[in-house]
């Protein structure tokens, strides 16, 4: 899931072979985090796939989100999960050799982390979606003693930078 005001990504969870009832438990998951934080979503936008049942609705339903399905064959209905979507593959999964479904839940949630806390995005003003903007540099002299720290993760395929304190 992707909430389009601040971009911030959550892996509900991977499976082989998606059931009705698996696809129904992991839309109750984030619905009851999203009322222990005590935040509300309004509406959920979802693609037609077949996978998705009527309980999925009725779940969503009964929380107080409206789904909206999206238009047949039209993808920019969704284009910022359609354009997480690719993110994840070029930067992650095509980079990543997967050996079980525990290897790809830990990978998913490594860059669900990276994607949230470290990863600036360009609709957003560059900020990350966990984190306001940082204040700017606003003198010359400032540029010269920024000691700037590379960090890497899942093996050197992503790279987190950080001012040394």
């Amino acid at each position: 899931m992707i909430e389009h005001t601040n971009r911030r990504i959550r892996i509900l969870g991977a499976t082989e072979r998606p059931t009705a009832s698996w696809v129904t438990q992991a839309a109750k998951n984030p619905v009851m985090d999203l009322e222990d934080a005590g935040n509300r979503a309004r509406y959920l936008i979802r693609d037609r796939d077949g996978k998705l049942p009527a309980l999925f609705d009725a779940v969503l339903q009964d929380a107080g989100i409206e789904a909206v399905l999206t238009g047949v064959r039209a993808p920019r209905m969704n284009s910022i999960m359609e354009r997480w979507v690719q993110t994840c593959r070029r930067k992650l999964l095509d980079r990543t050799l997967i050996w079980n479904p525990r290897h790809l839940l830990h990978t998913l949630r490594e860059f669900e982390h990276f994607y949230n806390e470290h990863r600036p995005h360009q609709a957003l003003a560059n900020a990350r979606p966990l984190h306001p903007l940082p204040q700017p540099i606003t003198h010359p002299e400032d540029i010269a003693h920024l000691d700037i720290r590379k960090r890497e993760h899942l093996g050197g395929i992503l790279h987190e930078y950080r001012h040394a304190a």
